[in-house]
């Protein structure tokens, strides 16, 4: 759980406000359905393959914030005050 929240936490951060509602639902299906978080984790990083009812543009999405590209340091979870930011 460590690894897992602060990585779809920040996904959400980054991700959600320019979600459309389609991707938003696939978005609540993932983080809720799936009995272990690590499943996720382990999609998100290719650790091991994403089951076909996952594959979609929103697990796209965070397969590729999980690469961390821009080497953001990402060891805690943010704030809760980016629920209540207007979006950019």
């Amino acid at each position: 759980l460590i690894l897992t929240r602060p990585l779809s936490s920040l996904f959400a951060k980054e991700n959600l406000n320019r979600m459309s509602e389609q991707q938003l639902n696939l978005y609540d299906r993932l983080i809720n359905e799936p009995s272990n978080d690590w499943d996720i984790y382990y999609w998100a990083t290719e650790a091991k393959p994403t089951p076909a009812e996952f594959e979609n543009d929103v697990m796209a999405m965070l397969r590729e914030f999980a690469k961390n590209k821009k080497r953001e340091q990402r060891l805690r979870q943010p704030d809760l005050e980016y629920l209540f930011e207007p979006p950019r």
